[in-house]
């Protein structure tokens, strides 16, 4: 798959590795911004079984 994706980016070997770069960043900003937010109320992080005393 990432061989795919580095024979379709256009340009030489610089160029493709600063899309790369872009390219992951931009999906680690969707992550962050819309996905994680959405899925943390459904993830049970916030379910504490041991009581404090």
């Amino acid at each position: 798959m990432y061989g795919f994706i580095w024979r379709v980016l256009p340009g030489n070997t610089w160029i493709k590795a600063l899309i790369s770069i872009v390219l992951v960043l931009a999906v680690v900003y969707v992550l962050f911004q819309y996905v994680f937010p959405w899925a943390e109320p459904l993830l049970p992080f916030n379910d504490v079984t041991v009581d404090n005393q």
